[in-house]
């Protein structure tokens, strides 16, 4: 019973982190190996910016993939 409680409440706390923010400018400060969604107009149409931060002295790794229906329906939000 303690485990299918635990699990619940686990679950249930990582329902919000599942969530993608679209944001409408690339950050200036981005942590390494975090990935952000970027809707800045530099991918063609349908697809979306992802980012991802890079150690010190590296570049950050920029990549255009397809929007998926589940990112498409989230609110874009400012930097």
């Amino acid at each position: 019973m303690r485990i299918l409680v635990a699990l619940l409440i686990f679950s249930a706390a990582m329902v919000p982190g599942a969530a993608r923010t679209i944001l409408k400018s690339e950050p200036l400060v981005l942590a390494p190996y975090e990935v952000v969604f970027v809707q800045d107009g530099s991918c063609p149409a349908g697809q979306i910016l992802k980012v991802t931060g890079a150690i010190r002295g590296l570049h950050r790794k920029r990549a255009c993939m397809m929007l998926s229906t589940e990112q498409a329906s989230l609110a874009v939000a400012a930097p």
